[in-house]
């Protein structure tokens, strides 16, 4: 796999929940951290995904806020 996003974090799917046409995977990157992605159902049956599988959680953000508590 070749992609320009630098933000990837390779793991293992969990859980697949498709919906009425967006589905949730979600991804454990390790260390106790799970990333969920939202994406169509489509793409889920284009890509083959299930629990188990070995996959890769792409992150790209536009913008990165700050916050802190009170």
């Amino acid at each position: 796999m070749k992609i320009s996003a630098r933000n990837r974090l390779k793991g293992k799917i969990v859980e697949v929940i498709l919906g009425a046409t967006t589905a949730h995977v979600r991804i454990d990157v390790g260390g106790g951290s799970i990333i969920t992605a939202a994406i169509t159902n489509e793409a889920v049956n284009e890509l083959g995904l299930a629990a188990g599988q070995e996959a890769y959680a792409v992150v790209k953000a536009s913008d990165v806020m700050v916050a802190i508590d009170d």
